[in-house]
């Protein structure tokens, strides 16, 4: 039993009621969240208490009622790693009869009774507090009233209620809630994805020497990390032909996804590509450049993967004493031979998965792409990125499953770092707003980090089959300036790759299968659109967070507006998107007075980043307008006028 009347609900960010910890990065705002109520009229008082990482004492913040028992702190993490914090909260007696007695002393009724229970109120809360005795004996002495009426309605008494609460018959959250700050790369990331095969510029196979001298233009561009599919040997037995023919002929490279051969397996690099030195240079050399350098880290074995003749007990046998290849019906990957999580000698397994993403963090990578992890087991991936994580800070997993959403979801609260996203799918405006509304605003905001690509090597979307320009714009401005992270499939996405095989929604003479002998000297507008927006990603705060997006109203369904911000409004960024790739459209777009806190009389300059034009709004409905030919999306910087704010 306890005398505490206080409830605390609904604590945030949270996920699964504490049983995983909240993400959040290095400088992004942690804002804690409780519904706290009691019975009847008295005031409450609530205080957060956090704790960071390596501190021995709490941080306390008084938290503040929002309106309908919802209750409020902020602070800014400058540490990396686990914070912890609980909530407090109690009736606090002194503020309550502070509120009954300025409303009674405003009526003009008698409050000398009451003066006498300030004094009281003080005398407890006094404790050594000099000003607070003072205070206690002036409200106690009866020959002062009333002119001590005027003491306790000062800006002085104010001030003191406020910063004295009276603790009593606290209630405390029974559980500790913890949020891992990481770096800023694990939200703000932009990634670019070639084949290191494809990289030269002599019409031959490719290797890690021809892809170490492409690092400057990726740099140029804009990108810092360089994303390459899996650079072990690739499999000889069963190996797929051209558009994943079952058969291949002579020379045929084979998909680099079905990994080991005779000449080693997850722990090798393919010899055409070059030797484990030479890969380490590239590594360190991007680095350099401000590039991480993205490994392919694909759980799976080709049939003479080296693990299947030195540990046949990892896979599963079937009846006929062969090995169950990897399907996906009607697909079927004889190339490839999935791992058994479920044999009996599982530990064994688990512990050498491990040790490979410890191999080629020793090597240099900091970045793990990590190809179909709902197909293995997700306490395997807890496991295994938690052990990670002991012995190496500022790993980054970025999850590619485009799954079922509670199972990308899992992923991401048992510890990938990144996500890749329906964002490929979603089309309308009201798709879009939905889906980020989604992504922002639902419990998912605590532990799942998009990471939106127009396409992969896998995925040729339907709306860019046999499509121009300007779609591969509206998509690559849309992913660039919706999330924080995005990704593009190189050089076939600059080149506008829009041929389908069989109308499926998979490239036409895939890369997967094939060398593709790319002009790496030649660009063209999109490469100078993709390097625009790039560039204005590094000079837009607003743009390195997710969450801060504001949709506007705009009348027009063909035209999607929103709004970026800091917190404190010092970079204002608004992108305007033609959702119709052929015809020009346009509409009034509403600036939202609210969050910029805009008065009546408005000056609001724009700065047109791309075409480096410039506008005045003085309204808050204006006029804007695109024609998709000449380019399919606005993106201003804005600058308010203090003197409207």
């Amino acid at each position: 039993m306890t005398k505490a009347r206080v409830i605390i609900e609904n604590i945030q960010p949270q996920v699964e009621g504490g049983l995983y910890p909240a993400k959040r990065t290095i400088k992004e705002r942690i804002d804690i969240s409780a519904h706290i109520f009691t019975d009847g009229h008295d005031h409450i008082r609530a205080e957060l208490l956090y704790k960071a990482p390596g501190d021995q004492n709490n941080t306390s913040i008084f938290l503040h009622n929002q309106g309908n028992d919802e209750w409020s702190a902020s602070f800014y993490p400058t540490k990396k790693g686990i914070y912890t914090f609980t909530i407090q909260a109690w009736i606090d007696h002194f503020e309550t009869w502070y509120d009954g007695f300025v409303k009674k002393a405003n009526a003009k009724l008698d409050v000398s009774v009451e003066i006498l229970e300030g004094a009281l109120f003080l005398k407890r809360l006094s404790n050594g507090n000099d000003e607070l005795a003072k205070f206690a004996a002036a409200l106690g002495d009866k020959k002062r009233y009333p002119e001590n009426i005027d003491l306790v309605l000062s800006g002085t008494f104010a001030r003191i209620v406020e910063e004295n609460p009276l603790r009593e018959n606290i209630t405390t959250t029974s559980q500790v809630y913890q949020v891992v700050v990481e770096h800023d790369k694990a939200l703000f990331s932009t990634w670019y994805e070639l084949f290191p095969r494809s990289a030269s510029l002599e019409k031959q196979h490719g290797t890690f020497k021809d892809v170490n001298k492409l690092l400057p233009r990726i740099a140029s561009m804009g990108f810092d990390v360089l994303y390459m599919p899996p650079i072990h040997p690739i499999g000889k037995i069963n190996r797929k032909g051209k558009n994943n023919n079952v058969r291949s002929v002579a020379g045929e490279p084979g998909s680099p996804w079905a990994i080991g051969s005779d000449e080693g397996g997850h722990k090798s690099t393919h010899p055409a590509l070059g030797t484990l030195d030479e890969y380490r240079q590239l590594i360190a050399d991007a680095r350099k450049l401000g590039i991480d350098v993205a490994l392919d880290l694909a759980f799976q074995c080709a049939p003479d993967h080296p693990y299947v003749k030195e540990h046949p007990e990892w896979f599963k046998q079937r009846p006929d004493g062969s090995i169950q290849y990897a399907e996906n019906p009607p697909k079927k990957y004889q190339d490839i031979y999935p791992f058994d999580f479920e044999c009996e000698q599982w530990e064994a397994l688990w512990q050498e998965l491990k040790s490979v993403v410890l191999f080629w963090i020793e090597q240099g990578i900091r970045v793990f792409r990590v190809d179909n992890p709902h197909t293995k087991p997700i306490p395997f991936w807890q496991w295994c990125i938690a052990e990670v994580n002991k012995q190496h800070q500022d790993i980054i997993f970025l999850s590619e499953a485009f799954t079922r959403p509670k199972i990308m979801a899992s992923l991401a609260k048992v510890g990938f770092t990144q996500s890749y996203t329906y964002f490929t799918w979603r089309m309308s405006k009201q798709e879009l707003t939905e889906y980020m509304h989604e992504l922002v605003n639902s419990p998912s905001r605590n532990y799942f980090r998009p990471s939106f690509w127009p396409t992969t090597p896998d995925i040729l979307p339907y709306h860019l089959h046999n499509q121009g320009e300007n779609m591969f714009m509206i998509r690559l401005a849309l992913a660039a300036t919706l999330s924080a992270s995005y990704g593009i499939y190189g050089a076939a996405y600059e080149l506008l790759d829009n041929t389908s095989w069989n109308g499926k929604e998979e490239f036409n003479d895939s890369e997967k299968y094939e060398i593709k002998h790319y002009d790496w000297k030649k660009t063209n507008r999109m490469t100078d659109i993709m390097t625009l927006l790039n560039k204005a990603r590094k000079q837009h705060a607003a743009l390195q967070n997710t969450w801060n997006i504001r949709f506007l109203t705009i009348e027009n369904p063909n035209l999607i507006a929103y709004i970026k911000c800091t917190d404190d409004l010092s970079d204002i960024v608004l992108v305007v998107v033609n959702l119709d790739q052929h015809t020009r459209q346009s509409g009034y777009v509403q600036l939202p007075k609210d969050l910029l806190r805009l008065k009546d009389d408005i000056n609001v300059k724009l700065h047109e980043q791309i075409t480096d034009e410039r506008y005045t709004w003085t309204q808050e409905w204006n006029f804007v307008a695109l024609d998709p030919n000449v380019m399919p999306f606005h993106f201003f910087e804005l600058t308010v006028n203090e003197s409207n704010m």
